[in-house]
């Protein structure tokens, strides 16, 4: 006759080969959210770095010369000139974007917003690209080169006119030019 024996010996070790599982099991799956939040944390930080840097960078400068024209040569300069582009390695803008703030010693800081006809007094700028046109152009791409003309209340002679222009991403560029000892109809200000 068989005689079953009642032996918990085997059991006893399938419990603990069980309970060894899901712990491995569970510590995998805890070492995988903990790396794929480090990744994620690591890969948002690497963005804030790349955003940082893109938007410190002056991705605009100035080409050639700055020119003020004058309507009336006994009252001042009237209206703005100048040429800027990319620099190199420069994503491109949107103009559209970008604002611009002229001040004088005379009035203060007015900020001029882009337009797309001719600009009115004291309030906007227009662009075109390579200086041709009528119609003003929205997007600057690399190896592009923009005209900015806008108008201004008469600066008289020997003044000095600080411009800024602040592109929707990236550094500002501000500087400084001055009206000439003797306005004539198209000036260069140095």
């Amino acid at each position: 006759m068989n005689s079953f024996k009642t032996d918990d010996k085997g059991f006893t070790g399938l419990e603990a080969a069980i309970v060894l599982i899901a712990f491995v099991v569970v510590a995998a799956v805890f070492s995988y959210v903990v790396l794929g939040a480090g990744f994620f944390t690591t890969q948002k930080a690497q963005e804030t770095v790349y955003k940082g840097v893109e938007q410190s960078t002056t991705n605009i400068q100035m080409i050639g010369n700055v020119y003020g024209l004058s309507s009336d040569t006994a009252a001042g300069i009237d209206q703005i000139r100048f040429t800027i582009g990319l620099a190199p390695g420069a994503p491109s803008i949107n103009l559209e974007k970008m604002n611009i703030i002229v001040s004088t010693p005379s009035y203060g800081p007015k900020t001029l917003v882009w337009v797309n006809a001719s600009p009115t007094a004291d309030t906007n700028f227009l662009t075109l690209l390579n200086g041709q046109g009528s119609t003003s152009s929205s997007t600057m791409e690399a190896g592009q080169q923009m005209e900015i003309r806008f108008n201004v209340t008469a600066v008289p002679k020997d003044t000095k006119i600080n411009i800024e222009m602040r592109p929707g991403v990236g550094a500002a560029l501000p500087f400084t030019k001055t009206t000439p000892p003797a306005i004539t109809a198209n000036n260069v200000l140095y």
